[in-house]
């Protein structure tokens, strides 16, 4: 599998890097506003704005998300986007002007490069100014700049990691992606072999994170956020499931995975252009796109921009 989360129509996605302090933050932005849902599995999260995205509160739209490092520092970086977005009157009408809708999520990246610099305002705004609505780079580039995997055995053993992103057509012009940032403390699986494809190394060999005593020092400098979305319609329960089942592709690629050190979350954005795909078919889309997405996450498609 292949693509990019831009090729849903109306998504951009642009990159804010600081490749001295390595660390950095990733703006995806739905140019009409998007129904969203959400679902934390990790037991240390650093989030934003979660709680409206519940079926009971009353926005529905989501105007961007944006993934960044610097742990809970990094949070300020939507403060960029809702700068961003209110300059060009986008988000909620609240009469006397607009609030944009940027709910976000944070990695630990703070033990590599520089722990005193993190994303700020500037960084989110920076990376909404970027946004490409066709292909954009990934690998160690925006909130995959410091993320790093298989650290169960200590980061002298672990691997570098980043930001992936894929995108399948599932029929009737339905499209699911995601976009996922990995930085997590197990290592990463191809589900379709079983093996491992990146993660804690010694002597050009892995060795299997499944197996370690974790060691307590590392054990919190993790966690796997994204965003999957569809150009589906779905009301704000569908959004939420999707989300929730787009965890299982987590589970499938990393493990260990969800651990209590971890802040694992994943967003689930839809456009509502198109009718005509069963829910449970988009539901295995979606598993299927955030495993793609988390193996391009340690492939560096860089390349393609």
């Amino acid at each position: 599998m292949s693509g990019y989360i831009t090729d849903i129509k109306g998504i951009s996605v642009g990159h804010s890097t600081d490749s001295d302090a390595l660390t950095g933050c990733t703006a995806v932005l739905f140019e009409n506003g998007a129904v969203g849902g959400v679902d934390v599995r990790g037991s240390a999260p650093g989030t934003r704005e979660t709680d409206l995205m519940r079926g009971y509160n009353a926005v529905e739209r989501i105007n961007a998300v944006m993934l960044c490092g610097g742990s809970a520092y990094g949070l300020d970086a939507a403060s960029g986007a809702m700068k961003f977005l209110e300059e060009r009157s986008r988000g909620v009408d609240v009469g006397v002007g607009v609030v944009p809708i940027v709910p976000a999520a944070v990695i630990f990246d703070l033990a590599i490069g520089r722990c005193d610099v993190r994303p700020d305002k500037a960084s989110g705004y920076e990376a909404c100014s970027n946004a490409v609505s066709g292909r954009f780079a990934t690998g160690s580039v925006g909130v995959g700049t410091g993320a790093t995997l298989g650290k169960a055995y200590g980061m002298q053993y672990a691997s570098k990691s980043g930001v992936g992103t894929s995108c399948l057509e599932l029929g009737n012009g339905i499209k699911v992606g995601a976009i996922i940032a990995v930085n997590a403390l197990g290592d990463v699986y191809n589900p379709d072999t079983g093996k491992i494809v990146c993660g804690a190394a010694k002597d050009g060999k892995f060795l299997n994170c499944m197996n370690a005593a974790i060691n307590a020092e590392f054990a919190s400098t993790n966690t796997t956020i994204g965003v999957i979305a569809t150009n589906a319609r779905l009301t704000r329960e569908e959004a939420n499931k999707l989300a929730s089942i787009g965890h299982d592709g987590l589970a499938m690629c990393i493990r260990p995975v969800h651990t209590a050190n971890d802040g694992d979350t994943l967003f689930a954005m839809a456009t509502c252009e198109k009718d005509g795909v069963p829910f449970a078919s988009l539901m295995v889309g979606a598993v299927k796109a955030v495993c793609a997405a988390v193996l391009d996450a340690v492939s560096y498609r860089k390349d393609e921009k």
